[in-house]
Parts: structure tokens; C-alpha cells; sequence
């Protein structure tokens, strides 16, 4: 590279001293976050031991918590370690929310919408005008005037 005339050289950077600093860093954060895996597993140990034998009662919103961070983790993985549940029940629990997300029960009314009032009267007019069509025990006795069904 020449600038004004003159050849300007680059240092070349020492990569074998950048990749040691790099693995050298990488390896404290690594060795610090097994520290912290470690001594969670060992608690984890310690309160399943004081709980003995009975089963934990776990809140909803636990449940939500849990399954969420099971999911990232995967079945694989789950099983890999000791869980206060086991990995099909905490990703049944995240199946569950995730059906909960999208079941759209608070849009909706409940049973079938009516049918319209003149849908009911043209259908109503209908099988009076024509008795021998259709289902014949409607509920309308021969030469009665009223509607066939109780509800229109």
C-alpha cells in the first residue's frame, strides 16, 4: 500500500496471542458457569432430599415458568439430568400452553348463533303451505296455524 509515494507497512497482529486471549476468556466464563450449573444441581439435591417422598405442589404459573424453559432446553437434553418432573410432563405442560394461546375461547359465544327470525318464518310458512314435503312429524297437527317449531 503506498501513501504520498511512500510504502506504508501494517504491523501483522500476533493471531497465535489473540487466540490464546480469546480461549483464555472463554474458558474463565465457561468454568464460571459450570461453577454455577454445579452448585444449582447440588441445592436441587439437597431441598429433593428434604422433600422426601411427597409430591410438590406446583402453581400455575410454576407450571408456565417450567415448561417455557424446558422447551429451550428440549427432551435430549431433559433427560440428561434430574428433574423434579419428568421431561414428557414438562413439555405436555408447554403443549398445553401453547393450545391455550390459540384455543380463541374468549372470542367466542357460547352454543350455535340463532337462526335468523326470517329464515324461521319462510321455513315455518313453508311447511304449513306444504304439508306432504319433508319430515312429517314437525309437530304441526293437519289444518293448525301455528309454527311448526316452538322456539321461532
Amino acid at each position: 500500500m503506498f501513501v504520498d509515494g511512500h510504502r506504508r507497512y501494517r504491523r501483522p497482529v500476533n493471531t497465535l496471542m489473540l487466540h490464546s486471549f480469546v480461549f483464555t476468556v472463554a474458558g474463565w466464563i465457561s468454568s464460571g458457569q459450570q461453577g454455577v450449573i454445579d452448585y444449582l444441581r447440588e441445592e436441587n439435591r439437597v431441598l429433593r432430599e428434604q422433600l422426601g417422598g411427597r409430591r410438590l405442589q406446583l402453581t400455575n404459573d410454576q407450571r408456565r415458568r417450567l415448561a417455557i424453559r424446558a422447551k429451550v432446553l428440549g427432551r435430549a437434553a431433559l433427560r440428561g439430568f434430574t428433574c423434579i418432573v419428568t421431561p414428557d410432563t414438562l413439555l405436555a405442560w408447554y403443549r398445553k400452553l401453547v393450545a391455550a394461546k390459540y384455543d380463541g375461547a374468549p372470542y367466542r359465544g357460547p352454543g350455535r348463533p340463532r337462526t335468523a327470525s326470517t329464515i324461521a318464518e319462510l321455513a315455518a310458512r313453508m311447511a304449513m303451505e306444504n304439508p306432504t314435503w319433508g319430515y312429517t312429524r314437525s309437530g304441526i297437527l293437519p289444518g293448525a296455524r301455528r309454527s311448526p317449531w316452538p322456539a321461532s
